[in-house]
């Protein structure tokens, strides 16, 4: 008996022998040589459970103009078992024309963002210093902003690398500085609470969302800590902070990544050293259980 067809199956519900049909993102397209010579194409599908390899051996020079890399595709195929590993064999494959957004195929966070803003706003409330409380408020309290944080992600394909991971990362970087401070009492508090919440900020603008997470154009150009830094000094310049304060914040979100990108050779604090640390610890971990231990 033939395998029924599936309309809009996942990735994750794929099985060997099954028939598929339906719309994804087109995450990779390569034209190949086989080995006896004959052109074939090599396209990755996708969508907010994963990704699977698909291959196209058929009118490839045809089917290859009826679609691009990062666009949504609808396909028809045939699932196989390649070496241990599902792949696709298409037998169609064009740009999808049913208007659904690109963004709708991208992975998301598992964990509840109305839960995790929940938490950050927590962690807001523990700075009592009146100029950084200002400068978070200022972010926090508004909504175009909290909804770039809540849709970011952290990475195109490293740790947290779905929409909601920025916002996800950011409570846990924030919520690893709270439970330092209080092992390390000498710590500014209100200081580091503040640098781990804004430390990624740039990060709400160096991707562009579509059927692929890319970076923006800010981002390929800047990166996301000039862009941090210019969106803390528009959001600073208004309120007329004390200098100290802000340049003491500015530093810890420079030297996150580590101070071979700041002008002096070192760390000039040590809650930049430790949001570094911790920034670090996150990242790390975070990327070792989605990928596996760095080899």
């Amino acid at each position: 008996m033939a395998t029924a067809v599936i309309a809009r199956i996942t990735v994750a519900e794929l099985r060997a022998g099954a028939q598929v049909e339906g719309v994804f993102a087109c995450s990779r397209k390569d034209r190949l040589m086989a080995k006896n010579a004959s052109p074939y194409l090599a396209v990755e599908l996708r969508d907010r459970t994963g990704a699977v390899p698909a291959r196209v051996f058929r009118d490839v020079d045809f089917l290859s103009g009826q679609f691009e890399r990062g666009e949504l595709v609808w396909v028809a195929g045939r699932v196989e078992r390649f070496r241990e590993e599902l792949q696709v064999e298409l037998s169609a494959i064009r740009r999808a024309d049913d208007g659904a957004d690109p963004r709708e195929f991208l992975p998301v966070a598992y964990r509840d963002l109305d839960e995790l803003d929940g938490f950050l706003e927590h962690l807001a409330r523990e700075v009592y210093d009146r100029d950084l409380r200002r400068l978070l408020e200022s972010f926090l309290g508004d909504d175009s902003f909290r909804a770039e944080l809540r849709t970011a992600p952290c990475t195109r394909a490293g740790h947290h690398a779905y929409l909601g991971g920025l916002l996800e990362h950011t409570v846990a970087v924030t919520t690893l500085v709270q439970e330092t401070c209080g092992l390390h009492p000498r710590l500014d508090s209100d200081l580091l609470l503040s640098a781990a919440i804004l430390h990624d900020i740039g990060k709400t603008r160096e991707f562009s969302l579509g059927a692929d997470i890319e970076l923006s154009e800010a981002g390929a150009m800047l990166g996301h800590l000039a862009v941090g830094q210019q969106l803390l000094t528009a959001r600073a310049a208004p309120l007329e902070l004390a200098s100290d304060r802000l340049l003491a914040l500015s530093h810890c979100v420079l030297a996150h990544h580590g101070p071979d990108g700041l002008p002096g050779p070192r760390f000039r604090s040590a809650e930049a050293l430790a949001l570094y640390r911790l920034n670090a610890v996150d990242a790390t971990v975070k990327g070792a259980l989605e990928h596996g231990l760095p080899q």
